[in-house]
């Protein structure tokens, strides 16, 4: 079957295999997110979305705004087969207490993507309000899914993961654009370079079948060629007097919150914390700074003297532990029941706390319960074992460390936002990551975590030192390299130095604004375009 047959059949599709390919199509696309990489999955996928815009032009005799509806029916059925197939590993939370949560196993798997999706819906809707017939429609497209990606990052608290940027974002040698782009701005790209195959379709002659896939691959070319170009060969230098452990200790979620296991989880840390990873290592004295997982304790750390004193005998003079751990606040006034939230403390070789940072950018459901007094009626609770849930920290803020330059604390999901991670007017020299991605066992999640992490440093210019329960605890240079790594699913220690950081970049200095300004001068020549030759 030749392209143009292939075209031909999705575009006059309709009913119910127009939204069958439409949902297959995205679901290929999901191909392109880590930890597969297959960055020509999402160009079958976004090719195929060309031709189902294009053939919402079977609705135009039923008027313009016929012709955008059914742009959004496609969409909709495409971005709900994309997030299936991308985030069906989230149902393994509801697995882990299975006697409370299997029930709402449907929520997560099917419920979430079809509420994403109409992000894609939109996007589908805003491009056919600007298509064209010739290959601008390729930056129609563009337009609109971007810009219903960056809605998708920030509606509702956020949910920016697996954006279609996540296809060039993973590969390092193409990722490097982030430093001027960020994430929205690879999805622009990315959308530009993999809509452009659906011309080889629909070109009336060969020029104008070829010019936009050859386009793309030059604009590939060139994205590859400065990420070469920006990636210096030599390493970066480390910070002086700096010697990192990371702990992994690969504790099950289902045993992890149980307080009958108090002893034996905290041993566990122990002992791994002072493994030999060398003959001629003397385990955590050969370190200056110890790194725990997210939400370590079974058991409130600050309440909870034998514990800070088994830290304080385990720690040399000098070295320092930074832990994840829920934390209790005072009850506001008027109210009796204390306040909890997820934490890092820094602790001192004598057992004292020294700093402390709260989690800013909560997960819903997870760690809060949305619209709490409505939902908790009909017996609904967020996973964490916390009374009301945890409640947001004050704000971000860099922490300060003994030993280290300041670093931009990130709790679990919190690394995934692009342009949020590092506090403005103050910049940190590090990211701090702790996470538990016990929650997803051995499912693409950690994988795809670990990658939005890794973009973050490349856009800010800064190392990242991540450290999860289970995996995947890394340390990566400030160009998205990973200098070191655990596997997913193992438990041990890593030793490792820590990165200087580069000179700001310039997202870091304006975040969004090329994205932004990209978008609006797109938008301006489509319209234009429009104007002058108005779609048939």
């Amino acid at each position: 079957m030749t392209s143009a047959t292939l075209a031909h059949r999705v575009i006059l599709a309709w009913g119910w295999p127009r939204r069958l390919i439409a949902f297959a199509a995205g679901a290929v696309g999901a191909l392109a997110m880590p930890p597969v990489d297959a960055l020509p999955a999402l160009a079958v996928a976004l090719t195929v979305a060309v031709w189902l815009i294009d053939g919402a032009a079977g609705s135009e005799r039923d008027g313009r705004l016929a012709s955008i509806r059914a742009a959004a029916g496609a969409g909709w059925w495409f971005g709900f087969g994309y997030f299936v197939a991308g985030l069906w590993w989230l149902g393994a939370a509801f697995l882990v207490e299975a006697d409370q949560f299997a029930w709402a196993l449907p929520l997560g798997v099917v419920a979430l993507p079809a509420g994403l999706a109409l992000f894609t819906a939109f996007g589908f809707a805003l491009a056919r309000l600007l298509w064209q017939r010739n290959a601008l429609r390729i930056v129609a497209l563009a337009v609109g899914l971007s810009a219903s990606e960056w809605l998708r990052g920030h509606l509702f608290s956020g949910f920016p993961w697996n954006s279609f940027g996540m296809a060039l974002g993973d590969i390092n040698v193409l990722a490097q654009s982030a430093s001027y782009v960020g994430l929205y701005g690879l999805s622009f790209l990315a959308i530009v370079v993999a809509g452009s195959f659906a011309t080889l379709g629909t070109g009336a002659t060969a020029r104008a079948r070829w010019t936009a896939p050859a386009l793309a691959l030059v604009g590939l070319a060139t994205i590859a060629i400065f990420g070469l170009w920006r990636v210096p060969r030599e390493p970066v230098a480390d910070v002086a007097g700096v010697k990192l452990r990371l702990m992994q200790p690969n504790v099950p979620q289902d045993a992890k919150f149980r307080p009958e296991n108090r002893e034996r989880i905290m041993s566990h840390y122990l002992a791994l914390s002072d493994r030999a990873t060398s003959p001629l290592s003397t385990g955590v004295g050969d370190i200056t700074h110890l790194i725990w997982p997210e939400s370590a304790f079974p058991f409130l750390l600050a309440r909870d003297p034998p514990a800070l004193a088994q830290i304080a005998a385990l720690l040399p003079p000098g070295t320092t532990l930074i832990t994840g751990a829920a934390r209790a606040g005072e009850p506001l006034p008027g109210e009796v029941n204390a306040r909890y939230f997820n934490a890092i403390h820094v602790v001192g070789d004598d057992g004292t706390i020294l700093a402390t940072y709260d989690k800013v950018h909560l997960v819903p459901f997870g760690e809060y319960l949305p619209f709490a007094g409505l939902l908790r009626k009909w017996g609904l609770r967020q996973f964490v074992h916390v009374p009301v849930g945890f409640e947001a920290g004050a704000k971000a803020q860099p922490l300060n460390i003994r030993g280290l330059p300041p670093a931009a604390p990130l709790i679990c999901y919190e690394a995934i936002f692009p342009a949020q991670v590092v506090t403005r007017g103050a910049r940190a020299g590090f990211l701090l990551n702790l996470t538990n991605d016990a929650w997803f066992g051995l499912t693409p999640g950690p994988y795809q975590h670990l990658a939005q992490a890794k973009l973050r440093a490349v856009e800010e210019g800064l190392p990242l030192v991540r450290v999860a329960n289970t995996g995947i605890s890394a340390v990566v240079d400030p160009y998205g390299r990973t200098l070191a790594s655990l596997p997913l699913g193992t438990d041990g220690v890593l030793d490792a130095a820590l990165p200087r950081s580069i000179e700001p970049t310039f997202y870091a200095q304006i975040g969004d604004l090329t994205f932004f300004v990209a978008l609006g001068f797109c938008f301006v020549v489509l319209l234009v375009s429009q104007r002058l030759a108005p779609l048939r």
